[in-house]
């Protein structure tokens, strides 16, 4: 069987590969009987020369692959008829933008698997680049604090080689005596908690979060339960919050009155109470000053995030009263972060995280007969029809939707 590694063609550019060269030499000791070709790009993180020194194969002509892999949206003029291809597709939450392509894939008879659909049987993601979202995103957070401050300055994260130069940059600043606060409890927050936790931050438990003072610069961890309450007063688990949202209302407030700078790396679910509503921000108790939300869902549950930043200009500022975008320099704004792409700009580290995950549990699936039902779960798109568990997506693909 041959696999690809092909070119990123979306604009901007992303230099982020799925399979770095050292992951792809693994992934070739792994499988001998495997061909793994790459297509030659002047974009991606890792150069021509790296892939070819390890004996990889480098050309332009990918036709005679049976798997094209990438990471984002493959143009639709560059998709090859008849071909199984994996990368992020952004379709199966019937994003507008993406009809036409879900609906170019069906008709050139190509094999979709979506990164997004890479399941275990519980439903739970393999793969992907929270983490990575996590480590840039509070980074960027602690820069647009030295920023708003005049306190300090940080270089940009794209700059930076890796997560280590990051690290040494955020260790050679002097963070005040703030309260940040994190909520998740996936991939992107475990990213973010590494970066505080790097940084020597002290943790501490929700009830001295709420209620103590502290000489030096601390942060709390918390998740849905922490946030939500039911209505009824109940305490259950996170299993009824996850089936019954609607029966719960946000106790996040209590968190807005004593926190400084917070971090979004939660994963909002539909249905689920706002974490804060831009009323909520209007009150006197609302004392946060700066918004990481990695998380980025636009007009939702974070209120402030009236939009998405991007890597060149990845802040602005929001105004409580008017509810508008205003300079984040302004003495009435709240400085939001909401850069929705960030693991691109920490390409190397971002690309041999993937590979890594790639190799564990969607590699093995070509050869050993999907013993885990890998691909059965994650295909998408077959024989021009869209499989069963997608076929939701059918008016969407007609324009109905």
């Amino acid at each position: 069987m041959k696999f690809a590694i092909i070119k990123e063609r979306k604009t901007p550019p992303d230099r982020r590969v799925v399979f770095s060269p050292s992951k792809l030499a693994e992934a070739k000791k792994q499988f001998p009987e495997a061909i793994f070709k790459v297509e030659s790009s002047d974009i991606r993180v890792f150069s021509d020369e790296q892939y070819k020194a390890l004996g990889f194969e480098v050309t332009n002509n990918m036709s005679d692959c049976d798997v094209l892999i990438g990471v984002k949206e493959v143009p639709i003029e560059n998709l090859i008829p008849n071909k199984k291809y994996f990368f992020f597709s952004h379709t199966i939450k019937k994003q507008p933008y993406n009809r036409k392509l879900l609906k170019a894939i069906l008709e050139k008879n190509i094999e979709l698997y979506d990164h997004e659909t890479i399941v275990n049987q519980k439903g739970f993601r393999l793969i992907g680049f929270g983490r990575y979202a996590g480590i840039v995103g509070t980074y960027n957070g602690f820069r647009a604090w030295g920023l708003k401050y005049n306190s300090y300055k940080l270089p940009k994260a794209e700059t930076l080689n890796d997560q280590t130069a990051i690290i040494e940059q955020l260790n050679n600043i002097s963070i005040p005596n703030i309260k940040i606060l994190l909520t998740g409890s996936g991939k992107v927050a475990h990213g973010s908690q590494e970066m505080l936790d790097a940084m020597y931050i002290k943790s501490v438990s929700v009830e001295d979060y709420l209620s103590k003072s502290f000489s030096e610069p601390v942060y709390c961890k918390i998740d849905v339960l922490d946030y939500n309450k039911r209505n009824d007063g109940n305490v259950i688990d996170m299993y009824d919050f996850f089936n019954n949202p609607e029966d719960y209302k946000s106790d996040f407030m209590r968190f807005a009155k004593v926190t400084d700078y917070y971090i979004a790396g939660h994963f909002y679910g539909d249905g689920a109470p706002y974490l804060y509503t831009r009323n909520d921000v209007k009150s006197s108790d609302f004392n946060i000053k700066v918004v990481a939300d990695i998380s980025c869902d636009v007009n939702g549950p974070v209120a402030t995030t009236l939009r998405a930043s991007t890597i060149a200009d990845p802040i602005y500022g929001y105004d409580p009263q008017s509810e508008t975008e205003i300079d984040y320099k302004d003495d009435k704004a709240i400085v939001v972060m909401a850069v929705d792409n960030l693991p691109c700009e920490l390409p190397k580290d971002a690309s041999e995280g993937f590979g890594e995950q790639f190799l564990q549990h969607v590699l093995p699936a070509f050869f050993n007969g999907d013993a885990d039902g890998i691909l059965k779960r994650a295909k998408m798109t077959e024989n021009g029809k869209l499989t069963e568990k997608f076929s939701y997506l059918q008016d969407y693909v007609d324009g109905k939707e």
